[in-house]
């Protein structure tokens, strides 16, 4: 499993979690599309924006290896502003290929790429 270095390991001040420590033992969580409800808490979509900013200032519009991003984290882009940058794609792999959409990850948070 890569270890994206210097990419934050959580959201600062809280407790949301950008990446693991270790592979799962248990086998690797898959990655799935999370729906998004537009009454989804302040604090989470807060959430969300920070970890796009970490995305797109770490990988830009290149294609990046999973690794130890978190699987929870990525689930709740992933199929919108994060897809697959290979075909076939295995969302339980941590060497799985992914790629910022960039049209779509704008017009979800503008303001990450002012």
């Amino acid at each position: 499993m890569l270890k994206h270095r210097g990419f934050p390991g959580r959201m600062p001040g809280t407790d949301f979690q950008f990446t693991v420590r270790r592979p799962n033992p248990k086998g690797v969580t898959p990655l799935t599309r999370r729906e998004r409800f537009a009454d989804r808490k302040n604090v989470d979509r807060r959430v969300d924006a920070t970890f796009m900013r970490a995305l797109w200032e770490q990988f830009g519009d290149q294609p990046f290896e999973r690794g130890n991003l978190d699987a929870g984290r990525l689930s709740w882009l992933f199929g919108r502003e994060v897809i697959a940058a290979e075909d076939p794609f295995d969302p339980a792999s941590y060497e799985a290929l992914l790629v910022i959409n960039v049209a779509v990850a704008q017009a979800s948070f503008p303001d990450v790429f002012d």
